[in-house]
């Protein structure tokens, strides 16, 4: 009787989850656009902060050292140190990293889910069902009254990022926001990665 009550509460548990994940995503994927402030921190690159602005799956980050566009198909990622343009076809890991908001399209499939209620916040916990996923865990910290999330930590095998989010703001974006303006760089050296 009691595995009988365990799965139960399991089965309630990731309801809730679901539906804390929904009311965010209906709050936080504005059909315009957002932008906010992030700093990443893992154990390869130190900490790094920089601002993002999103659109469904489409992002556009600035950092210091890079400058990363993604149009939903295509990355085009600017390093001001050598004035080069990487184009890539980036995995889930990678653009969770650059737009940690890609988990509003991560929890849909592929991944259990879970919660455990703070004080302020939920803690939802995303674990991939598929171990051949290259993100294979995810935590999101989202507000009670708010739904906005402010920390989400991935796991890609045993390696762990942590992206701390700040000063979210709903904005109308245009779509060529998220892509590469070769115009403005023209010194750029483009190489193209894609396979």
């Amino acid at each position: 009787m009691g595995w009988l009550l365990g799965i139960t509460l399991c089965a309630q548990n990731a309801t809730e989850a679901r539906k804390i994940l929904d009311k965010t995503a209906s709050i936080v994927a504005a059909k315009g656009g957002a932008s906010a402030q992030f700093t990443l921190t893992n154990k390869k690159l130190g900490s790094v902060s920089g601002s993002l602005s999103f659109k469904g799956r489409m992002f556009h980050a600035t950092t210091p050292s890079t400058l990363v566009w993604y149009n939903g198909k295509t990355q085009w990622s600017y390093v001001v140190a050598n004035e080069e343009v990487n184009v890539t076809t980036p995995s889930e890991a990678q653009q969770l990293k650059m737009n940690p908001y890609h988990f509003l399209h991560l929890y849909k499939s592929g991944y259990t889910l879970g919660m455990t209620e703070k004080s302020t916040g939920y803690w939802v916990h995303l674990l991939a069902q598929n171990k051949q996923k290259s993100v294979q865990e995810v935590y999101i910290l989202i507000h009670k009254k708010s739904y906005k999330p402010s920390i989400v930590k991935m796991r890609q095998t045993n390696d762990w990022t942590t992206i701390t989010i700040s000063n979210f703001k709903a904005k109308n974006l245009p779509n060529s926001t998220f892509t590469f303006p070769a115009k403005d760089f023209p010194q750029a050296e483009v190489i193209d990665l894609r396979k």
